[in-house]
Formats: structure tokens, C-alpha cells, sequence
């Protein structure tokens, strides 16, 4: 199989390694396997030739397809961490070649794959119209905004579509190329995951900090507050418009524009959020931590948790010691 990794300027150092070492130790273990998958060429390739990474090295790259036609098109993230200069190297014109690369790509049917905010680039070139994706959730409302054709998910790591998937924030550069060796070998994906300490992790939201995604935009923001100054109380979603003075159709519509959800489902966030805080840093009993977040009993709490983040107040418990 041969792999493309296409590299622009500010790529993220961290990101890159990972996909390059993550496919290099998988190439080098898939002999301890008594039925290998075939061997895979990985390369880096760029309109541009050498790239400068984020950190300032040097990237030697071929020129795309120089090397034989990709099976698949890796696009790691580039280090731009806020909304205006992501925006701004997107919209470079230095960034035409590589947006071209990925529509010919795409319209020749081979895989693409992109993680953090190398799903931008997908999204500008417009390969991901109408299909699910993830990326950097603190980048959400900024995604959502800019590409609203696209169904962005930002809790999840991985977001899988016909023939393209996408990944979370940072390092989920390194489940993006597991998942790439796990569509050769499971076995091997599995191999490979152990040699390198990779704990499964099927979700993003985790590390969401929702306070952050809703100061995008006044409205949310103001209810953000309103719901952290109202935690242990039932949500009445017309008490919250009228407290910020604007009507429940209106605080609906701006939630879901800026966060793709509910206003119920961002006050689950926030209430979980809390939970979690209270369940790692005191000794609280669960029951009392579900009453200061809203809810009745520890049961609603712990289903809420098992189905928004993958867990349970005695695995945060353990997580935090």
C-alpha cells in the first residue's frame, strides 16, 4: 500500500510524527504476525517540495504522485491554534495546490484521511459536503460556522465517511494512523497499539471544556453562565431566555448554530463537566455530586456519563488518584 502524507507549511511536528511513526512501527512489527498484511510505502509528498514545520524543521517532500498513484492521502494538522490565522492560511493562495490535490484525489476515489485541523483543508477544498467529520473540538463553532454543509461532530475522535475520515484535536493524529493500520490488520493495529502505549479512546469530549466553545459567541456565552450559576436547579430552557432577555426560539436557534445541539444537550455538557471536577478533586459521595449538578440520583448521573463520555464515577475516581 502506498500512503501519501501531504505536508505544508506549519504542519504540526507533533501530528506528523505521529502518523509517520505509527506507520513506520506497524511496517516494522507486521512480520511477528502469522498472516501479515502486505507492506506499505509511506511518503511525504508537497506542491511546494521542502515544508517548514511549525517548529521551524525541514520536511523533505516529493511531488505528489512522483512516487506511483497513493492508495490513500494522509492530511496532517498545521500548528494554527486560533480561528483568524487558520482562516488566513487556509485562504492563502500558496494553499491552492494542495486544496487541488485533495479534490483530484477525491474524484479518483482514493481514501483520504485528515486529523485536527488538517480536516480544514478538506472542508475548503469541499470533498466534505454533506458527509460526518470531527476535528479540533475548541474549533467547532469557527468549523461549523465557516462549512455549515458539513455534519461536524466534535466529540468524537474519529468520524468515518465514505472514503474519508477525519479525527479529533492534536494527537489524535495517533488514532487517525492506527485506524489506517487497523483497516490492514486489527491484529496488527492492536500489536502496534501496545507497543506504543496507545489507550483506546473513541471520544473528544473529554477534554471539551464547554465554557470555551460558548464564548464564541454572546448568547451562548450568557447562557453558559446562567447555567453554571443554576447547576443544581431543573433546566426550564424559557427561564433561561427570559433571565437573558432574549425568547427561547431565539437562544435555541443560536446553540445550535454555534454548538450543533440543544440547549438541553450543552447543559448536559456543562452539568457533566462539573460532575466529573467534583468526582476527581473531593470526596463527595455521587449522590451528593448528582444533586449539586441537577440531577436526582446517581443513577441518572451515571447513565449520563456512561452514554455522553464513555465512563463512570468510579473510573473518574480511579482516573484522578
Amino acid at each position: 500500500m502506498r500512503i501519501s502524507v501531504l505536508v505544508m507549511d506549519g504542519v504540526f511536528d507533533s501530528g506528523l510524527a505521529a502518523v509517520l511513526d505509527v506507520l513506520k512501527t506497524a511496517g516494522e512489527l507486521r512480520e511477528e504476525l502469522p498472516q501479515p498484511p502486505p507492506p506499505w510505502r509511506v511518503s511525504c509528498v508537497s506542491p511546494h517540495g521542502p515544508v517548514r514545520t511549525a517548529a521551524g524543521h525541514l520536511v523533505d517532500a516529493v511531488a505528489p504522485g512522483s512516487a506511483g498513484p497513493p492508495q490513500t492521502v494522509v492530511v496532517p494538522g498545521v500548528g494554527h491554534k486560533r480561528p483568524d490565522p487558520l482562516t488566513a492560511w487556509l485562504t492563502a493562495p500558496e494553499r491552492r495546490p494542495a486544496l487541488e490535490t485533495v479534490r483530484r484525489a477525491r474524484a479518483d476515489g482514493i481514501p483520504l484521511a485528515a486529523a485536527c485541523t488538517g480536516t480544514y483543508l478538506l472542508a475548503e477544498s469541499g470533498v466534505l459536503e454533506g458527509l460526518p467529520a470531527t476535528t479540533s473540538w475548541w474549533l467547532a463553532p469557527h468549523f461549523r460556522r465557516r462549512y455549515p454543509g458539513v455534519a461536524l461532530d466534535e466529540n468524537r475522535l474519529l468520524a468515518h465517511a465514505p472514503g474519508i475520515t477525519t479525527a479529533g484535536a492534536a494527537m489524535a493524529h495517533l488514532d487517525l494512523a492506527l485506524g489506517l493500520v487497523r483497516e490492514a490488520s486489527p491484529a496488527l493495529a492492536d500489536l502496534t497499539a501496545r507497543y506504543l502505549i496507545a489507550d483506546h479512546r473513541p471520544l473528544q469530549a473529554h477534554y471539551a471544556v464547554p465554557g470555551h466553545l460558548a464564548r464564541s459567541d454572546p448568547t451562548v456565552g450568557a447562557f453558559e453562565r446562567w447555567l453554571r450559576d443554576h447547576l443544581e436547579q431543573p433546566l426550564r430552557i424559557a427561564d433561561a431566555a427570559r433571565a437573558l432577555g432574549t425568547s427561547e426560539r431565539t437562544l435555541q436557534r443560536a446553540v445550535d448554530r454555534v454548538l450543533g445541539v440543544s440547549p438541553l444537550r450543552f447543559a448536559q455538557r456543562v452539568r457533566l463537566e462539573q460532575a466529573v471536577h467534583l468526582l476527581r478533586t473531593t470526596r463527595l459521595p455521587t449522590e451528593t455530586v448528582a444533586h449539586r449538578v441537577g440531577y436526582e440520583n446517581t443513577t441518572t448521573l451515571t447513565t449520563l456519563l456512561r452514554e455522553r463520555l464513555d465512563t463512570t464515577p468510579g473510573r473518574v475516581r480511579r482516573s484522578a488518584r
